[in-house]
């Protein structure tokens, strides 16, 4: 069996260069590559576009890489809780595609799946349809959308072998799946790496055929974006 392990991040990261188009799992701060997108980061690759649901926080995620300017364009259905992403896209720093969340998800899994394009009823009639084809199906109006891919697709999942079998755990099992498909070269670190034959078949949620690297990833801070408790109180 391929064994598919690099010895690191870096490693992992080989053959990364300007101008090329990243997929980043996760979903807020949940389930990011958080020790890639910090080699990025390190690497100082720059006019990237970045296919992600969201672009972190201001001083975490992919917000890193927007406050040094290493991001030239981002794929992704949500800005709210990133300041420094509002600030580029209302002053046109970025340029930005804005996409409804489930459009992106399907256009990640169509790329993954060799679907060149595919009719969704989501956007039409907004900003979202302004030219793009739009089909009347059963007497509703649907748009065209096209599947994506990336150079590099970079995910994270909770346990994964060395043969590049994924099990992702709780919610950052959101975009993950669908982007380890999408990559020309997609990378995986996970939390635990273990030998072959480990993980049980029934569980595994990406097969080791979409994925090219893996690695053990460490310091993972797994930050919250918004904590909110309340008071049980006496």
């Amino acid at each position: 069996m391929i064994n598919k392990t690099v010895p690191s991040v870096a490693a992992a990261l080989d053959g990364l260069a300007d101008g090329m188009t990243l997929m980043l799992g996760g979903f807020g701060l949940c389930g990011i590559p958080e020790n890639a997108i910090s080699e990025i980061l390190r690497l100082g690759t720059r006019r990237l576009t970045c296919i992600s649901n969201n672009a972190g926080v201001d001083d975490f995620g992919i917000g890193k890489l927007l406050q040094t300017k290493q991001v030239r364009k981002m794929i992704s259905s949500y800005v709210g809780e990133n300041a420094e992403f509002e600030r580029q896209l209302l002053s046109g720093e970025l340029e930005v595609e804005l996409i409804p969340q489930g459009t992106l998800a399907e256009r990640c899994r169509a790329g993954g799946a060799g679907i060149p394009a595919f009719f969704t009823p989501a956007g039409y009639g907004t900003e979202v349809g302004e030219g793009k084809e739009a089909r009347a199906f059963n007497g509703k109006m649907y748009l065209l959308e096209t599947g994506l891919t990336a150079d590099f697709a970079f995910v994270k999942a909770w346990r994964g072998d060395t043969a590049g079998n994924l099990i992702y755990r709780g919610t950052a099992r959101n975009f993950n799946p669908m982007m380890a498909t999408a990559g020309r070269i997609t990378v995986a670190e996970v939390e635990e790496l273990v030998p072959a034959g480990t993980l049980d078949p029934n569980q595994i949620h990406t097969p080791g055929i979409y994925v090219q690297r893996i690695f053990e990833g460490k310091d993972y801070e797994k930050r919250i974006e918004q904590r909110t408790i309340r008071d049980l109180g006496a």
